[in-house]
C-alpha cells in the first residue's frame, strides 16, 4: 500500500532532496480461451521533494498517443512541468494511460488499435505552420534528428475512444482511492478524463487544470473518435439521468446538470497560436451550463506569448506554468 503522504518509505539513510518510485494500478482480469489476462493496467511514476509543502499531490495525465514522459523533460532538454511541480513543493504522480507507454496494449484485451501516429500528424498538431505568432516551438522543422526523437514516443490509441476514456478514468479513480485527494492536470486528449474522474470521485478531485483539452463537445476528433456524450466519449452522471448519448445532444442548454462538478475549481488553459484553442470556450460553456464553474485562462492575457498546442514543453514552458501554479495555490490553499 502506498503511503498517502509521501508515497513510499525511505529506502536508504543517505540524504536525498527528492524521493521517487513507481507502482501499478492493476487492470481487470479477463478470460479468453481458458486463460486469464489483465486488461488495461496503469503505470504510475511518482516523485516528491524531501518535504512536501503543498496540501494535495498533482496527477499529470498525458495527451494523445503519447505517454507520461511528456511531463518530464522538454524536447530541447530542459526540466518539464513534473520537475517544476516538485520544486514548488508538490508530490507528483505521472501516469501512462492504459494502452500507452508502459501501460501495455494488446488487441486481445483492449480491442483494435487506432491509426499509427505520423510525422505529418505531429507537424500539424505542434509546429508553427503559417501562424507567425507561434515562436516558442523548441526545434526547427528541418531538424530531422530532433523530430525522430520527438515522434519516437508516440503510439496508437485504442480504436474505441469510449473504452479508452473509461479505462483512463476508472484507473485514475482507483489511484485517488489509494493516495487520497489530489489535483488533476490534463493535456489535450486526456482533458475529457478529468471530467470523468471527477464524476467518479467528486470528493477526491480538489481541482482540475486542463491544458487545451480535447473538444469541442460532440466533435468527431480525427484519428481518435467521437465525443458522443458532449465533452467526453464515455457516459457522465447527468441529473436528471439520461438514457443514452442522443439525449445529451438533444437536451436544451442548462437542462442537464453534472452534480459532481459543482463547486469544483476548473481551469482551462489556452495558447496564443494554437489552432486547438478554439475548442476550449465551447467546452467551458457546456460544463458551466451543467453547473460547473470552469474558468478560461488564455496565456497572452498573462503575458505569455508565442505558444502552440505543445505549450507544456515549448521554450517558455516555465512561463506558461506560472499562472497555472498561482491559480492552483489560490484555489486549493487560500482560506475561503
Amino acid at each position: 500500500m502506498v503511503d498517502k503522504k509521501v508515497f513510499a518509505p525511505w529506502m536508504t539513510s543517505l540524504a536525498r532532496t527528492v524521493r521517487r518510485g513507481h507502482f501499478w494500478i492493476p487492470g481487470d482480469r479477463v478470460e479468453h480461451d481458458g486463460r486469464t489476462y489483465q486488461r488495461g493496467p496503469m503505470y504510475v511514476e511518482w516523485e516528491a521533494p524531501e518535504t512536501v509543502t503543498r496540501p494535495y499531490p498533482v496527477v499529470l495525465m498525458h495527451g494523445g498517443g503519447f505517454q507520461g514522459t511528456e511531463w518530464f523533460d522538454t524536447p530541447d532538454g530542459r526540466p518539464g512541468w513534473a520537475q517544476r511541480f516538485v520544486e514548488a513543493g508538490y508530490a507528483v504522480l505521472v501516469i501512462d494511460r492504459p494502452g500507452h507507454g508502459r501501460s501495455p496494449f494488446h488487441v486481445l484485451t483492449l480491442g483494435d488499435m487506432g491509426p499509427a501516429f505520423s510525422y505529418e500528424g505531429g507537424q500539424h498538431i505542434y509546429f508553427p505552420g503559417d501562424d507567425e505568432r507561434h515562436t516558442e516551438w523548441p526545434f526547427a522543422s528541418d531538424d530531422a534528428k530532433a523530430m525522430d526523437e520527438f515522434i519516437a514516443g508516440y503510439g496508437p490509441l485504442p480504436a474505441d475512444l469510449a473504452l479508452s476514456q473509461t479505462l483512463d478514468s476508472d484507473r485514475t479513480a482507483t489511484l485517488l482511492d489509494r493516495i487520497g485527494p489530489a489535483i488533476l492536470i490534463t493535456h489535450s486528449a486526456s482533458g475529457p478524463d478529468g471530467w470523468l474522474v471527477a464524476d467518479r470521485r467528486p470528493t477526491l478531485v480538489k481541482a482540475i487544470a486542463a491544458i487545451e483539452p480535447m473538444g469541442p463537445p460532440f466533435a468527431d476528433i480525427p484519428n481518435i473518435g467521437p465525443m458522443i456524450w458532449g465533452p467526453v466519449a464515455a457516459p457522465l452522471r447527468f441529473e436528471p439521468p439520461v438514457a443514452d448519448a442522443a439525449a445529451v445532444r438533444n437536451a436544451a442548454p442548462g437542462s442537464l446538470r453534472l452534480p459532481s462538478l459543482v463547486g469544483l475549481p476548473i481551469l482551462i488553459v489556452t495558447a496564443e497560436a494554437s489552432a486547438f484553442a478554439a475548442a476550449s470556450p465551447p467546452t467551458a460553456d457546456f460544463l458551466n451550463a451543467a453547473g460547473a464553474s470552469a474558468e478560461l485562462l488564455h496565456l497572452p492575457d498573462h503575458g505569455v506569448h508565442g505558444n502552440g498546442h505543445g505549450l507544456i514543453y515549448e521554450k517558455n514552458s516555465d512561463d506558461a506554468l506560472a499562472p497555472v501554479l498561482k491559480w492552483l495555490v489560490r484555489q486549493t490553499e487560500t482560506p475561503s
